[in-house]
This record gives C-alpha cells, sequence and structure tokens, in this order.
C-alpha cells in the first residue's frame, strides 16, 4: 500500500498540470476574441468561431472586407513573462503552424468548401498571431493567405 506522504508529489503534480491546461483554454479564447475584434475592425464580417469537422477545428470563418472572399483564420496566441528563458522567448506564435498544422488547415477548409457549396468563391487561409505581453495590450499580426497548397 502507498503511503499518503508518496502520493502528495503525484496531487501537486495534476494540480499543476490541470492548472496550466485551464490557464491555454483561457488564453486561447481570449486571443480567439482579440483575433475577432482585429479583423472586425480592419472591415472583416466574422461568421463562425470554432467550426468542428470531422478532420479537425477552424478558428474563425470570415468574410473579407471584399465581400466575396472565405477567409479561414487560424488564431495562435502566446503569453510572455519578463522572467521567460531565452529559448521559449523566440518561439513565436507563427512557429506553431507546422507543416502537419497546414496540412489540417487545409483539409478542413477543403471540407467546408464543399460542404457550403463554396466552390466558385475565392477562399484562402490566413493566420493571426497574438503575443501578450504581461501589463501590456497584445500584438497582433495578421498573415494574410498564410497557408497555401490548395
Amino acid at each position: 500500500m502507498t503511503s499518503p506522504t508518496s502520493l502528495n508529489p503525484w496531487r501537486r503534480y495534476w494540480a499543476a498540470l490541470i492548472a496550466r491546461w485551464r490557464r491555454r483554454g483561457t488564453l486561447g479564447a481570449r486571443g480567439e476574441r482579440a483575433a475577432a475584434t482585429f479583423l472586425r475592425r480592419a472591415g472583416y464580417r466574422v461568421l463562425g468561431k470554432n467550426l468542428r469537422t470531422n478532420v479537425g477545428e477552424l478558428d474563425l470563418l470570415c468574410l473579407a472586407p471584399d465581400d466575396r472572399t472565405i477567409v479561414f483564420v487560424e488564431v495562435k496566441t502566446r503569453r510572455r513573462t519578463p522572467d521567460q528563458p531565452a529559448k521559449s522567448a523566440a518561439a513565436t506564435p507563427e512557429d506553431a503552424i507546422t507543416r502537419h498544422k497546414r496540412g489540417k488547415l487545409i483539409a478542413v477548409s477543403r471540407g467546408l468548401v464543399r460542404a457550403n457549396h463554396w466552390e466558385a468563391r475565392p477562399w484562402r487561409i490566413d493566420v493571426v498571431a497574438i503575443e501578450w505581453r504581461d501589463g501590456q495590450r497584445p500584438q497582433i499580426r495578421h498573415h494574410v493567405d498564410a497557408v497555401r497548397g490548395r
């Protein structure tokens, strides 16, 4: 039988892990709200958020300012603190868009185009990268047509 003291480190580990997951979810939701506000101010219309398909999920679905182009948006958010190690501080939100992630974004976008009969409309995949530094407003970068390979 295990003693209660030997379980204590595991409890701390799981509590820290759960707290980290919760923070990530909250940060991601804040980032998606900030991206939606940013895009609206730039003339985009937000048509949907967190769209799920059998292939994956899409953060935002927008209509470009030209009122014709469908824009699939992936939002990547990172929090920055002054005491963060140099290695992790160098990793930008854009670095999270790996080749695998690009493939998933293309597959999800193609599926939504087919399902909604948007084949005749122009469409693209944008990335909105957000860096949130403690006590500051977020830095937002919008990469138009960031994922190609349709």
